[in-house]
């Protein structure tokens, strides 16, 4: 296993008595950088993801996050990471202050009204930060949600299809908030079944596909594993994103839902 990696996976092996989901997984991630697990519903991302957070045992191969084997090393593993699931998990009867501060209390951590504050300044919430989280869109949740996920600095965050079920602009406030996970030296694992979502944060891109990596590497990598378009004249069309800031403003949402 190469110790540079932030993340190192190794033929990686799981089924659910007949059904083969992961058929022999390889993948390393680097530190800091931003790596897109993109595969289709079924494919075996959430898989991967509950093995690397320790929820769930591998059949065979290996994992190590932050330096740390996932079979032998749990405890450390779990220290080392947060994870974001499909949705929200956030109280929506407290505001967003609050859901930050109960967090950084439950990890025991000093000062948390500050630590509150700064995460709440980092992610474009302090206008809202008193509003009950009820109000917000469904970007502001999730970045929110992020946000939480940061309290106590983990090297490492996983986002399980962070933008499911989000609009246009709350999909494009969660991309910022990922991209400055990233900037400030996070190491990001990202598993999306959008391509336009990998093809716009992520540092290599891993295609998987029935249990197996069939690729991995930069998006410009990729792209050269197909012929290009001979084409003698191309007219850019504005694409449906394009016609939808457009008319709405493509502004960060910080205001209530309409």
């Amino acid at each position: 296993m190469t110790t540079q990696a932030a993340i190192s996976v190794q033929s990686l092996h799981k089924s659910f008595g007949d059904l083969a989901v992961l058929r022999g997984v390889d993948f390393e991630v680097a530190p800091g950088s931003i790596f897109a697990l993109l595969g289709s519903n079924g494919a075996g991302k959430t898989t991967v993801i509950k093995i690397l957070c320790t929820l769930l045992k591998a059949d065979g191969g290996s994992a190590e996050v932050n330096g740390f084997d996932v079979a032998t090393q749990p405890g450390d593993v779990r220290a080392s990471l947060s994870l974001t699931g499909q949705f929200a998990a956030v109280d929506e009867v407290l505001s967003g202050r609050e859901n930050l501060v109960l967090v950084a209390r439950l990890r025991h951590l000093p000062d948390a009204a500050r630590l509150a504050e700064r995460l709440l300044q980092r992610f474009a919430l302090t206008d809202a930060a008193d509003r009950r989280v009820a109000t917000y869109s469904g970007g502001m949740r999730r970045r929110l949600d992020i946000a939480m996920s940061l309290i106590g600095d983990p090297p490492v965050i996983f986002l399980d299809e962070p933008t499911t079920g989000l609009d246009p602009q709350g999909r494009l406030e969660v991309w910022q908030a990922v991209r400055e996970l990233a900037v400030g030296g996070t190491t990001v694992l990202l598993t999306t079944q959008y391509l336009d979502e990998a093809e716009q944060l992520a540092d290599r891109i891993a295609i998987l596909h029935d249990g197996r990596v069939l690729v991995n590497g930069t998006l410009a990598e990729l792209k050269q594993l197909l012929p290009p378009a001979q084409v003698e004249y191309v007219e850019k069309q504005p694409t449906l994103e394009d016609v939808f800031l457009a008319l709405v403003g493509g502004t960060v949402e910080t205001g209530e839902q309409p």
